[in-house]
């Protein structure tokens, strides 16, 4: 068993790594884009499916109440919580416009929308990316592997290069940390 946990600790700090390597300036370039739209009133709008939908309301509650400091709330929006907005779509109309209605009913040029999908092919994420595109909000995925449908759709693509499930997942709940504390640290000063 101690084989396997030294494996998968290899692995996750590769697929680490190897964002950092490839992405750290499109991650700083979020970073500014996202403390931008704050300060001019806009809001982060996040979506996601299974642990991605987690990812998107773990990252908006931190926006909203603290991360590490305590400052004012910041305006973010998980579109995975309202159980009747998404049955009642995925009811009436599809499971893959589950997110597109919300952007479209809330979404303002001045808002970003940050896709989260491990493999870059989740349907209704794309449609909801799409939505966004059509309003004029700017669109960031946080994606996995090759990127697929995502990488060339988005404005920023985030992507974890490797096709390790875990490891892509490991490696987004940093990055979304690391948005946390940068935006944070910029708009507030230092948290040293």
């Amino acid at each position: 068993m101690l084989s396997i946990l030294q494996e998968s600790l290899a692995g996750s700090i590769k697929a680490k790594e190897d964002f950092f390597g490839q992405s750290a300036d499109l991650l700083l370039d979020t970073v500014e884009r996202v403390m931008r739209c704050f300060e001019n009133g806009g809001k982060l709008m996040l979506c996601g499916n299974g642990g991605s939908a987690a990812d998107a309301q773990h990252l908006a509650a931190e926006f909203v109440n603290r991360f590490l400091i305590d400052r004012i709330p910041l305006p973010a929006l998980a579109l995975t919580t309202d159980t009747s907005i998404l049955t009642s779509v995925g009811n009436d109309f599809s499971y893959n416009d589950i997110f597109a209605k919300q952007v479209q009913a809330l979404g303002k040029p001045e808002d970003i929308l940050l896709g989260i999908s491990t493999s870059g092919n989740s349907g209704n994420v794309i449609n909801a990316l799409d939505a966004a595109k059509e309003i004029g909000m700017t669109t960031v995925g946080l994606t996995g592997g090759e990127g697929g449908k995502m990488a060339s759709m988005v404005d920023i693509l985030l992507n974890v290069p490797t096709t390790h499930t875990p490891h892509i997942q490991e490696c987004h709940i940093w990055v979304e940390h690391m948005l946390c504390q940068l935006i944070d640290e910029r708009m507030f000063g230092s948290l040293q």
